[in-house]
C-alpha cells in the first residue's frame, strides 16, 4: 500500500520531539530511539521472540503463522501487513513510537524509517548468540528492562554450557535443511552453524558454503560425509507447507547407512522456531534443549 500524506507528516516529527531517548546499535551502527515507546510494531520473528522473553509487549506484527510458542503474542497483537510488505496506511493510523524490522523484513527498514524510528536488527551470519545477547541489552536499554535481558541472557549462557558439555566427545555432525525432496548442508558461518560455534561441535565437513539457503547436497553427499550425527531442519514442516517430511527424505540407504543412522542419531529439530526466529532468544533455547537431550541419551 501507498504511504498516506498522515505518514508522511508523523515522519516529520524528529526523535528529539519525544521526552528522552536512548542510543543503541542495530544492524546498520548506532540507532537513536525513544526511551520506553508506547507503541511499538515489530516486523521480525527473533526481535519479537526476544522481546516476548523480557515481558515487552508488542502492538503490531506482520500477518504471518508465527511458531506455536509466540502464537500468543500474535494473537494479542494487529496486523500490519505482511514480512515483505508493511501495511503502511495501517502503520499511519496507529502512529507508532517505535518499529523494529530485519531480517526478512530488512529491505522495508528505510520505508518504514519515514513512518517512525526504526531499528535494523538484523541477525545473520558470524557469531549469531553474541548477537542474540546484543539484541536483548539493546530491548532492556530502550525498554527499561535491563534486569530482565541479563536474566534472558544468563539462561541462553546456562544453556549454551550445558548443550556443549552434552555434546563433547560425542563425535562430528552435519546440519542438514530439508526441503520438498531436497536437502542443502550448513556449516559454521551459516544461519544455523551457530550450533557449532557456540557448543564446539565438530563439523562433519570442512569448507561449506555460507549462503542463507545453504550449500545444495546430494545423499552421496551425505554417504560420503558419513557423519556421527545428522541435525535435520524441515523447511516444509516450518512453515506450514504440505510437502514431503524430512523423515520420508532422509529415509533411504545412503542417509540410513551412515554412521549417524546405523546409531540413530538423526535428530529432526523443532523447526519452525530455528528457521523463521533463528537469532530469538527463545527460539536459541530450545534448539539448545533439544541437542542437550539428545546427546546426553547417547554413549561417549
Amino acid at each position: 500500500m501507498k504511504r498516506t500524506a498522515a505518514a508522511a507528516l508523523f515522519a516529520a516529527l524528529p526523535v528529539a520531539a519525544f521526552a528522552q531517548t536512548v542510543t543503541v546499535q542495530d544492524a546498520q551502527g548506532e540507532a537513536t530511539v525513544p526511551a520506553k515507546p508506547e507503541t511499538v510494531v515489530v516486523f521480525d520473528l527473533a526481535a519479537i521472540d526476544t522481546m516476548s522473553a523480557l515481558g515487552i509487549e508488542v502492538d503490531g506484527v506482520p500477518d504471518f503463522a508465527p511458531p506455536a510458542y509466540l502464537e500468543d503474542v500474535f494473537a494479542e497483537a494487529k496486523p500490519v501487513g505482511t514480512l515483505f510488505e508493511p501495511d503502511f496506511e495501517e502503520l499511519a493510523a496507529m502512529q507508532p513510537d517505535l518499529i523494529v524490522a530485519g531480517g526478512r523484513s530488512q529491505p522495508q527498514v528505510g520505508a518504514l524509517s519515514e513512518i517512525a524510528p526504526t531499528l535494523d536488527m538484523t541477525i545473520d551470519g558470524g557469531d549469531i548468540a553474541a548477537q542474540a545477547k546484543a539484541r536483548a541489552q539493546a530491548y532492556g536499554k530502550i525498554f527499561d528492562r535491563s534486569g530482565a535481558a541479563d536474566e534472558a541472557i544468563a539462561a541462553l549462557e546456562a544453556d549454551i554450557s550445558e548443550a556443549a558439555e552434552a555434546v563433547a566427545g560425542k563425535g562430528d555432525a552435519l546440519i542438514l535443511l530439508a526441503n520438498g525432496g531436497k536437502i542443502s548442508a550448513y556449516g559454521p558461518g551459516s544461519r544455523f552453524g551457530w550450533v557449532h560455534n557456540a557448543l564446539d561441535l565438530p563439523e562433519a565437513r570442512e569448507g561449506l558454503e555460507t549462503e542463507t539457503h545453504g550449500e545444495a547436497v546430494s545423499f552421496e553427499f551425505v554417504a560420503e560425509v558419513d557423519p556421527d550425527w545428522i541435525l535435520v531442519v524441515d523447511r516444509t514442516a516450518a512453515i506450514g507447507r504440505e510437502g514431503e517430511a524430512a523423515q520420508a527424505t532422509l529415509d533411504n540407504p545412503l542417509v540410513q547407512g551412515t554412521k549417524a543412522g546405523q546409531a540413530g542419531q538423526i535428530i529432526y529439530l523443532d523447526s519452525a522456531p530455528l528457521y523463521l526466529a533463528g537469532g530469538g532468544i527463545q527460539s536459541m533455547q530450545i534448539t539448545l534443549d533439544e541437542i542437550t537431550e539428545a546427546f546426553a541419551d547417547a554413549d561417549s
